[in-house]
This record gives structure tokens, C-alpha cells and sequence, in this order.
């Protein structure tokens, strides 16, 4: 076997230059797509709860960046009609401005870093900037921001990602793998989510989701019913949720097996999460251990196959995609939920972690003025160590070069994008599609 050295490793990045040249990035073309843009939305619908559906597309409908986070299957098809650099890292997958948040890690303090990987695989790695880069434009306009200054704060995301994976190529694999961002002290919308975190306890979200079942002192709590977004399940379909906890136990570490096992199952309810996601069967279980002062939620989440997955003819189908999910999670993450794992219920797959334990996310509102900038910049260091923890730093350094080619055409790329984005939304309201309400359940 031959051990690749370093200059080795920087200059087969510098050789798939030949590949794609930098300067090619900002290429797109649509009509490339392998059907349209509301075809592939709607073949993503498939198997989902039907009468959730047209949440879905109404979800779609209200922005360019609420479509944007519904389309990931259409920017997978669309980034796979392009050349593409075959630098293989751990992609995010669906990396934009809002699937970055704060939340607790297991030893109790307040980070923040890249927090959905519903779409993660193992991909080319300018997949993950260039999305980033069109959603950073299209919450810039969402905040009021023109192209131009979008633009600037597109370019500036991948500059800090360029800068620190330069960096990383310099360093000790180890320091690597642990490497702390500072960058986000500077970002005032960091610390507005650090603070909605921090409120956001586990009794937090006891008061938020939970009610007492009867008037009397001391009476026993249950999930409210808020639908069309969140109700109670009971019965056989409960009792299969119940059950999945325990593979889900086994696949556990012991340690966490040990702290699992101190919490009992209160109760179960459904709960619809996020724009993507809308549709998939998402089970919530409140948990008791001290008592009622003491409340542990579960999220069961079911996970389908990435978006990515059928334009990477060489990557291995998941065996299980909440495994999947989450180990892909735990490679681009420096800290991660104590109780991430995975279950199945029947022949569905399915992630399991904390709901809401100190989780807080950003708003597009806070991109104003120089926020959106600063924020961009954060999103470029997150994701430069999760691409350089998960993949290799020398040969992303040695593609991307010392120079702003690689910067100036990803955020280029950015406007294209969200302008084609701006498109397929018009499509979508036309359509009219998202129009009626959906139904409780």
C-alpha cells in the first residue's frame, strides 16, 4: 500500500483543476434538469403522509427561501448536471443560512455549528458551498439586502472557507478534528441564537408541548393537541413507537444505555418539523426521570434516502438512512447530542435525538445591515471544519489555491442560483399548488 504524503495529497488537488477549473463554478444550466423543477419536488413526495403534503407546498409557496428549503432534490439534480471537482468530503447536504443553529453539548455547554443532516452523504464538496452560497444570497434579499451586497456576503462565506482550509492544510490532523471556531463572538446572530438557546431548557419545552390531563394538583402531563402541527398518538400506533426504543437502545453506547434507562415513556404525539422535512413521519416521546421536574424528548425521525443519493452512482445505497443521518452527523460535527442514534418502525428508518435541548436558530430578520456578512462569514469556517474533519484538507487547499477565483465564482454561482430559485417558485405559485389548507391530520 502506498502512503500519500502531503505535497502528494495538495497536488492531486491542483490536478483536478483540469477537471473543472476553478472560474467554471458559476455555471448553471437548467434546462439540463432531468425533468422540471415541480416534477422533482413531487417525485421527493412520495411515501410521505398524504394529507401532509399540501402543508408542504404551502410551506413552498411563501418565500423563494421557504421554496429553497423545500427543493432540495431540485439543486441535487441541478448541481449534478455539472462538472463537478470529485473531491469527496462528508457533504451537509442541505447547508443553508437556517440549518445552522446552537444547541447543548453533552457536557452541558452552548455551541454552535451545522445542525440538519437529513441529506448528508459523501459528495463532491462544492456542493455544500455552493448551496450555502445561494442560500446566503436569497436570505439576503428575504432580508432586504440587494444582490450586490448578497453577493459580497456569498463571496466573503467561501473566503473564510478558502482562508481556513488553508489553514487546516498547515496543521496537525488532530488540532484539525478539534479545531474551535472564535469567529462566532463576532456574529451578533450567533449570539441571538446562543441566547434562544440557552431558554430553550428541557422545562421549556415541557410548558411549550405538555398539559396537564386533568385540573387536579399533581395531575399527569400529555403532549397538547396543536394541529395541524402537533397531536397526540395512542393506541397500536403508540405502542410501535414505544417499541422502536428498544433497538434504538441497543445500538447505544453503554453509558448512554445507562442514562436512557433512567426515563420512562410519559406519552407520544406526532409533530411536524421544519419545511424539508413536512410530510415524513415524526414521532415525539416525553420522557420522565426524577419525575415531572425531570422531562428527557425524544424525537423519532424518519429518514429517507439523500437527495443526493441517485446522482452519485458510486456511493454505496444506506443500509439504514437514519444511521446514515447520523453518522454523517457525527463526521462533520465537533460535539454531538448524547442520545443521537437511529430505530426502525416496521420497514421505515428513522433518527433518533433530543428535541429542542437548548436548540436555538437563527431568523432571517437578523441578517440585516451587517449581520448577514458576519453570519456568512461563520457559515464558511463551520463548514471548512466539517469539510476538513470529514475529508481531506490538503487536497481541498491545493484545488482552491491561494488566490479568489474559487471565492468569486461560488458566489457567483450564488446569484444564478437564487435568481433560477426565483423562477421555480413563480412556477410553483402558478401551479397552485399550496393554495388550500391542509387537513389536522
Amino acid at each position: 500500500m502506498h502512503w500519500a504524503t502531503p505535497e502528494e495529497r495538495r497536488a492531486l488537488g491542483q490536478a483536478r483543476r483540469k477537471q473543472v477549473g476553478r472560474h467554471q463554478h458559476e455555471a448553471l444550466h437548467p434546462k439540463a434538469r432531468p425533468a422540471t423543477a415541480l416534477e422533482l419536488v413531487a417525485r421527493s413526495m412520495r411515501g410521505r403522509v398524504p394529507d401532509l403534503i399540501q402543508l408542504k407546498y404551502q410551506l413552498m409557496v411563501e418565500s423563494p427561501f421557504g421554496y429553497f428549503r423545500g427543493a432540495a432534490p431540485v439543486m441535487a439534480a441541478d448541481l449534478a448536471q455539472l462538472p463537478s471537482t470529485g473531491i469527496v468530503s462528508q457533504l451537509c447536504g442541505d447547508a443553508h443560512v437556517r440549518n445552522l443553529g446552537a444547541f447543548a453539548a453533552p457536557d452541558g455547554r452552548l455551541v454552535f455549528d451545522l445542525n440538519d443532516f437529513d441529506e448528508t452523504v459523501r459528495g463532491p464538496f462544492e456542493w455544500d458551498l455552493k448551496r450555502m452560497a445561494a442560500s446566503l444570497v436569497l436570505a439576503g434579499r428575504a432580508a432586504g439586502h440587494k444582490d450586490g451586497t448578497a453577493r459580497r456576503a456569498a463571496e466573503a462565506c467561501i473566503e473564510r472557507y478558502s482562508v481556513q482550509m488553508r489553514a487546516f492544510a498547515r496543521m496537525p490532523q488532530l488540532e484539525v478534528n478539534r479545531f474551535q471556531v472564535h469567529r462566532l463572538d463576532l456574529a451578533k446572530p450567533v449570539h441571538d441564537a446562543l441566547s434562544k438557546a440557552e431558554r430553550a431548557t428541557p422545562q421549556h419545552t415541557f410548558q411549550q408541548l405538555t398539559t396537564a390531563n386533568s385540573s387536579r394538583p399533581g395531575a399527569r402531563r400529555r403532549f397538547k393537541e396543536l394541529k395541524p402541527m402537533l397531536w397526540r398518538v395512542t393506541g397500536a400506533r403508540a405502542a410501535a413507537v414505544l417499541a422502536s426504543l428498544g433497538p434504538y437502545r441497543e445500538m447505544l453506547e453503554p453509558q448512554r444505555q445507562h442514562l436512557l434507562d433512567f426515563y420512562r415513556p410519559v406519552d407520544v404525539a406526532f409533530k411536524v418539523v421544519g419545511t424539508g422535512s413536512v410530510g415524513l413521519r415524526d414521532f415525539c416521546v416525553y420522557m420522565e426521570g426524577n419525575g415531572p421536574g425531570d422531562p428527557l424528548f425524544l424525537q423519532i425521525k424518519e429518514e429517507v434516502a439523500s437527495a443526493y443519493a441517485p446522482y452519485l452512482p458510486d456511493a454505496r445505497p444506506a443500509a439504514h438512512n437514519g444511521r446514515r443521518t447520523a453518522e454523517g452527523q457525527k463526521y462533520m460535527q465537533i460535539q454531538t447530542d448524547p442520545f443521537l442514534g437511529w430505530t426502525h418502525i416496521g420497514n421505515r428508518q428513522f433518527l433518533v435525538r433530543q428535541l429542542n435541548d437548548h436548540k436555538g436558530a437563527i431568523a432571517i430578520e437578523d441578517l440585516a445591515g451587517a449581520n448577514l456578512k458576519a453570519y456568512a462569514e461563520v457559515c464558511g469556517e463551520l463548514l471548512a471544519r466539517g469539510h476538513g474533519r470529514s475529508g481531506d484538507a490538503q487536497v481541498i487547499a491545493g484545488y482552491i489555491g491561494s488566490g479568489d477565483a474559487f471565492a468569486e465564482a461560488i458566489a457567483e454561482f450564488g446569484v444564478v442560483y437564487a435568481e433560477q430559485t426565483r423562477k421555480d417558485w413563480e412556477e410553483l405559485k402558478r401551479s397552485g399548488r399550496g393554495k388550500s389548507k391542509p387537513s389536522a391530520r
